[in-house]
Parts: structure tokens; sequence; C-alpha cells
């Protein structure tokens, strides 16, 4: 197939599957940033045209949306989610999981290449791709792996990835680590050549053989096998190394140990081309969720102890871990229902992400909403080089938005969620924020929480 045509940031264009919604689009009582009196914006094909007292449609039968004092806030960039397809429908589909984007208030996602088949070959890239396009209610960007069928043994022809009709501009073997030191100097050596960012999954698996849990006195107590800190920390070291003597860019994933943190830092002091990711579970939960032994808990890597968490969040606030990315990884009842050591690690995230950290850093915490902006749709979208994304709320700016509702409180039940499996691991929490709509270049994917309610005008 030939090469899509494609941007300057080497994405695809956006064809006619997913083109920017024709016509007038007006929200009212919307206040960008969460900041100043509620404003009107006007959006007109696609695009914000106007943002004040003068946005008034061109059109009188141009839809509006009414809000009371909401906030309007860049749509939401998630780079590192798991939607299954191909090879696991049975958990998730790219239609279940783009919906839960879209009531999650995210209009595009980067889904992981642990499929089945894996995303090591241009034709499954592209029908991944197309079929998001065709669904059109978030855009879905597969991820190439590093290594062919993730084996960890030979790189993957990122070059063929990076040149089909998807546009593959991030690589990853997520799920598993690229351990193999020389394996991983070519993989940064060629991604170098190509342009393109890898993304680590951390963890030497010689450290982690049987573990479970994170190794720790929770973990002493029940019986369960302990994961080390090193063994992601001993990567991390390793691969900004990496970074700093062969170049290209290399992205962190789930960051979990105050070591990590350290470590990052550290890189980041030096210049080195390194950013990193932390989940909303290893920002707000640890271990001692472990004594119940449900394994909807298991995760990889694990929850950690109060001092990891804590590091984490104070690192998230001064910057030193770049984004949010909520690792959503859907399973099914039969393997989250089971012993412990035989659950599947991974938790769903996408439709609870926003409400848990604005709850802790803006409602309850020392941020606003434009670090929540920053942290969850300008940053990773800077991350992968994302176009179209984490832009400014402002004139000309293609209208990919968020609405946000500081006040709805609404109690998560897994049944309840758009995506097709139902592990989460907050399941009876009450949340106190809400998303009110979803904006993908100007037609509404989600509104009131429902996916997908009709034509934006």
């Amino acid at each position: 197939m030939s090469p899509a045509t494609r941007d300057d940031a080497g994405y695809p264009a956006v064809g006619p599957l997913a083109a920017p919604a024709p016509g007038e689009l007006l929200l009212t009582g919307v206040r960008p940033y969460g900041e100043g009196e509620p404003t009107r914006v006007l959006i007109r094909d696609g695009v914000i045209a106007a943002i004040g007292e003068g946005a008034e449609p061109a059109d009188p039968a141009a839809r509006t949306l009414d809000f009371d004092d909401l906030v309007l806030l860049p749509g939401l960039v998630d780079i590192h989610v798991h939607l299954r397809e191909p090879g696991r429908e049975d958990t998730e589909t790219l239609a279940t999981g783009s919906a839960a984007a879209a009531r999650g208030g995210f209009t595009a996602v980067f889904t992981m290449a642990n499929t089945a088949p894996v995303t090591d070959d241009p034709a499954i890239a592209e029908a991944v791709w197309l079929k998001a396009q065709a669904i059109g209610l978030c855009d879905v960007h597969p991820v190439g792996s590093i290594s062919r069928g993730l084996r960890g043994e030979g790189l993957t022809e990122f070059g063929m990835l990076a040149d089909s009709q998807a546009r593959v501009r991030v690589f990853s073997d997520d799920g598993k680590c690229v351990d193999d030191p020389m394996l991983m100097r070519r993989a940064v050596e060629y991604a170098r050549g190509e342009d393109v960012l890898l993304a680590q999954h951390c963890e030497d698996p010689r450290l982690t053989v049987g573990a479970v849990a994170h190794e720790g006195a929770t973990a002493a107590r029940l019986g369960l096998a302990g994961w080390p800190r090193v063994a992601e920390e001993s990567v991390v070291a390793r691969d900004a190394i990496l970074a700093r003597d062969y170049g290209g860019r290399m992205h962190i994933c789930h960051a979990s140990t105050e070591g990590t943190v350290a470590l990052i830092a550290w890189a980041k002091e030096r210049g080195i081309p390194l950013t990193a990711e932390v989940t909303p579970h290893h920002l707000l939960l640890t271990d001692a969720r472990l004594e119940s032994y449900d394994g909807v808990y298991r995760v990889n890597p694990p929850l950690r102890e109060d001092r990891d968490a804590a590091a984490l969040r104070a690192a998230l606030i001064d910057g030193t871990l770049d984004c949010v990315a909520t690792d959503h990884a859907p399973h099914g009842s039969e393997e989250k229902c089971c012993e412990f050591e035989h659950a599947k690690p991974g938790m769903l995230g996408l439709e609870t992400s926003l409400a848990l950290i604005a709850g802790a850093f803006v409602l309850d915490g020392p941020c606003d909403w434009r670090w929540l902006a920053r942290v969850m749709s300008e940053r990773p979208a800077e991350i992968v080089r994302l176009p179209g994304h984490g832009r400014p709320i402002a004139v000309g700016e293609p209208a990919n938005l968020t609405v946000v509702d500081p006040d709805r409180r609404w109690t998560v039940h897994g049944e309840d969620l758009a995506s097709k499996s139902a592990n989460t691991p907050y399941e009876g929490m009450e949340l106190a924020v809400g998303v009110a709509a979803t904006i993908l270049r100007g037609r509404v994917t989600a509104l009131d929480g429902v996916a997908d309610p009709g034509p934006a005008a």
C-alpha cells in the first residue's frame, strides 16, 4: 500500500473518515482552563472561530450546547493504552475502547503493540488505524513493537511501520522489557535515524521471576512473591545512558518507584532526551490494597509503598515526571476473579483518570486546571509530537476539547463503563469530577456520559 500523505510531524493526514465536522457549534457558559468568567466558544468547520461575547454563529440553525460555569480544557491525550484489538476482542475492541476514551475526555490515544498478532507489521498497524478512523470517536494511533513478536531477539522494521498508512511514530514492547542491552542499543540508533520515540517498559525479568507484588512488608506478610524496585530502576538507568550516548528520544512507561524519580531527575539535569509518564493508580494507590488478595489490584509494575506514591506525586507536580498515562488494560472477569498470583496484571483507566487526577491535585491539591491540561493533554501530545491535540484554547486552533464539570459526583461501577471489561480498582468509589462533553474536530463524541450522541452541527 502506498504511503499516506502526512503532516510535518510525520503522522497521517486526517482522512475523509475522520474529517473535521462541517458547520458551526456554539459552546456557552464555559471557562477556558477554569479561569475568568463563563464565556462562549464558537467552532466552525472543526476549528475554534471565536471566543467571547462576539462568538455568534452565522447559521441561525447552528447547534448550541449550554453549560453552566463548566471548565473547558484541551482534549486529553493518553499515550499508553491497551485496546486489545486484534486478538482479544472478548476484553476490549477499538469501538468500546474509543467509546471509553471519549467518555473519559480523550480525543487521542496510543494503543500498545502487545496484540495478537503483535503490531510489528505495517498491515496490522494500518488495519487498526483505518478501523479506528471509521469509528471516529477518538484518534487512535497504533504503537509498533520494538522487537519482532515481542520476543526481544530482533528489531521490528521501524522504517516500514513509519512509512505505512498508519505512520507509526512510537515503538514499545510494553508488557515486556527489551532487556538485552545490545538489542536496545541498536533500537536507540535505529529510532534516532527514523526520528521515532521508544517507550520502554522497565523491568529486568531476571529480578522478577514469579513476582506478583511489590517486594516489601506487605508482600512478605501475605506470602506473595516480591518485585524489587531495582528491577525497574536498573533498566531506567541503563536506558538513560543509552539515550545519552547514542542519541534518540527515550520514554519511560509507568514510573513506579522513588528511585526511578531520582534517576529521571538525574537524566534531565544532564540534558538527556528522556521523558516519563505515571499512572493514576501508581500515584494514588499502594500495596496496602493487596490485603484483600483481590486480583483487580494486580498490575505491572506493582502498586508500591506510600513513599513511592508520595515521590511520584511530587515529581508530577514539579515536572520531573512529564505526564499522566492510564495504561488502560482491560481483562475479563475470569482473568481477575482468581488467586492473586494467577490474575492478569492490569486495570481500566480511561473513564476514571480525569476525575482522579482532578480530585487529588486540583480540587484537593495545590494545582490548577492549567496544570491538569499540561500533564494530561499538552505534554503527552508534545512527547509523541502529535499535531492538532494538546493545543491552546485559542482562535484558529483545532477544536479538540473537553468540557469538565468540577461538581459532578458519580460512583464508579465497572459494569456501567463503556469498556467491554469491568476490572476497575475504583469500584464503588464516589468521584467528584465528571466529563460533560468531548469534542473531536468540532464533532461531539461524548455528551453527558453517552458516547457518539449525534452530529455536531
